[in-house]
């Protein structure tokens, strides 16, 4: 190879990060220079056994290290078995992918896990080998360069608060090996549990109960947050966090470029306290991010923080010592979904302007559905200004987006419902939930056009955003609801499945189809995301603000990026609205060309408008 001799590349990189890195880890494991130094010699480990086709594409990275900030970049959430059966599968329906405009593809939980309590594949036992009906770690590795050779980035979670039970580190555990039962919480009495109890939240309170659960075998009571399958890891111990990130080194050795990683906030557990974004966490995830800036730098750390923006934010670091490069977007989310049921867009107003207000350099991931349920974190505070209690409010919209509201034409199942805390979060698809499915089953034409109309809107307000949009698979074609897995006792009593069914590929055939829902939404998607490629003012750096459309049911957000502006109206309304542009300038509408009167946009129920501004030297 023609670049850098790889022990100077590891050195240099090493010296650029030792101060800090050796600082944050005798903070959290003071005096254990033997536990530091295995960690210097992992990392050195795994960056020799890189190969050196990544080792080139971390190079081009840490060149251009705002290659993920643009505005090219549209990701795809699937599961392998459910979209292709396998790897191999997958690595077929590439031309797909690519037809889809995806250059970001996220491969959800494929590591080995025990079949009926996997968790959906998040209590994994062994970190190094993928589920066999999926495939082999070396079908992961040709799938990642198949996709690098097509310019795609591959995301893979990383489940790192917990392992399965059947883990070789548990299984050692509930022999007896006290150097395996450290690696976990075990406790030989209900003492210590009981009084966690007394602070920490419940993740499941209708599911999985407690945070412990008695284990026969070891005669232990184990701290299990989820699930009683899933086992706490303990990173007050230096082993836990040193192998486990070497296992997350690993992936990233098969071409992982985007490290998921799973229920960040809850990997430090301090009795007395919620078990919850406490400050040594932090302190993991830089640890983690100075790990992969010495052996990987061209990996993305995104972090999945399920909780009020005031949680969420931390997790981005400093801009001297920053910590995940992207987070989801999980408030916005929910607050659409409330916009719909609602059609009142003052809550999404207030909660994106937040986000508008927030340093450039940090990047969101948006996403309309994901693999997960809804959970109703909405600003109540903002909310009870306008009479929307929490508990009644969460009632309407579940009720709403079910279909038992008089006249809602959404469709989803509640998951984890608690009626005696009046609680429950929501599962369905995006078409499912816009009406679609509805529509089609009545026969109803005008609901059908409506409802498409919603789920494209939908998806241009999403493309509208600053960060990385992600389709859930099937979002293209407007895949509906999958009721067969009431059938499956595996899936029966997790309602997530309604939305985890098997690519329609038979519907998938229809895409090129003008007349089919399928073709309506694959043509309209392909064309926003053209269009987004192809104008500056969609990029990270622009500035982004909320525009005053003086309508509580019309939702307008202007863009400006060297010499480009943009003013997006969306209109989550059941009637039409005629809205006045208070920006400077003319415009034209930017997916049909034609000139716009922005005194007069006119809108149809459930359509947006994107409208560009006419800068002499910049029209079109």
């Amino acid at each position: 190879m023609g670049h850098k001799d790889p022990t100077r590349v590891f050195q240099n990189r090493f010296r650029r990060h030792e101060q800090e890195l050796k600082q944050l880890f005798q903070t959290l494991y003071p005096g254990d220079e033997q536990a530091y130094q295995h960690c210097i010699a992992m990392l050195r480990r795994m960056y020799d056994a890189r190969s050196e086709s990544l080792k080139a594409l971390d190079a081009e990275r840490e060149r251009n290290s705002g290659w993920y900030k643009g505005h090219d970049l549209v990701g795809m959430l699937m599961y392998v078995k459910a979209f292709a059966g396998t790897l191999q599968g997958v690595r077929e329906k590439l031309d797909y992918i690519e037809e889809c405009g995806v250059n970001y593809l996220h491969l959800m939980p494929l590591l080995e896990s025990p079949e009926g309590r996997s968790d959906g594949g998040y209590a994994v036992s062994d970190f190094r080998k993928v589920q066999p009906e999926l495939g082999t770690m070396a079908d992961l590795a040709a799938l990642a360069e198949d996709c690098h050779g097509r310019g795609i980035s591959v995301c893979l979670d990383f489940v790192m608060n917990h392992t399965s039970e059947d883990h070789a580190w548990a299984r050692r555990a509930r022999a007896g090996e006290r150097a395996y039962q450290e690696r976990y919480f075990m406790f030989d009495d209900w003492e210590i549990p009981i009084r966690y109890e007394k602070t920490v939240p419940q993740v499941f309170p209708t599911t999985a109960p407690g945070n412990s659960t008695w284990n026969q075998e070891a005669r232990k009571v184990v701290m299990t947050t989820f699930y009683p399958y899933q086992w706490d890891l303990n990173y007050a111990n230096p082993a836990v966090f040193n192998d486990m990130t070497e296992n997350m080194l690993f992936l990233c050795n098969q071409g992982v470029d985007i490290i998921r990683l799973d229920a960040v906030p809850y990997i430090w557990k301090e009795l007395g306290t919620s078990c919850r974004n406490l400050p040594q966490v932090h302190s993991l995830v830089r640890l983690m991010r100075l790990a992969c800036e010495i052996v990987c730098p061209g990996t993305l750390l995104l972090g999945e923080v399920v909780m009020e923006p005031s949680k969420v934010v931390p997790y981005f670091g400093t801009v001297d010592k920053p910590e995940c490069h992207l987070l989801y977007n999980v408030t916005t989310m929910a607050s659409t979904w409330h916009t719909v049921a609602t059609k009142d867009v003052r809550l999404l107003r207030h909660q994106l302007g937040q986000v508008f207000a927030l340093p450039k350099e940090y990047g969101f991931l948006n996403y309309l559905r994901c693999h997960d349920d809804i959970g109703w974190g909405l600003d109540y505070g903002f909310l009870g200004w306008f009479g929307m209690g929490e508990v009644p409010h969460k009632k309407f919209l579940n009720d709403y987006l079910t279909g038992k509201w008089p006249g809602s034409p959404a469709r989803g199942e509640l998951y984890n419902d608690d009626p005696r805390l009046g609680d429950a979060r929501l599962c369905g698809t995006t078409a499912s939930l816009c009406g679609v499915e509805t529509a089609r089953k009545e026969g109803n034409g005008a609901m059908l056009d409506w409802a498409l109309r919603l789920d494209l809107m939908l998806h241009a307000y999403m493309f509208t955003l600053s960060g990385i949009p992600v389709l859930y698979s099937g979002d293209e074609i407007g895949q509906e609801n999958d009721y067969s897995y009431h059938d499956d006792p595996l899936k029966a009593a997790d309602s997530r499945y309604l939305h985890r069914g098997d690519m329609n590929w038979k519907a998938a055939e229809l895409r090129h189809d003008p007349e089919t829902p399928e073709g309506k939404l694959f043509a309209g998607i392909r064309q926003l995301e053209s269009l987004r490629a192809s104008h500056r003012v969609f990029d990270g750096a622009a500035d982004v603000w909320i525009v005053n459309t003086g309508n509580d049911g019309v939702l307008g957000i202007g863009r400006y990026h060297q010499g480009e502006k943009l003013v997006a109206l969306f209109n989550f309304s059941e009637t039409e609205k005629r809205i006045w542009v208070d920006e400077m300038g003319s415009f034209h509408d930017l997916l049909t060309g034609e000139k716009a009167d922005k005194f007069a946009v006119e809108l149809l129920p459930g359509a947006f408008k994107w409208l560009i501004c006419d800068f002499g030297e910049e029209k079109k």
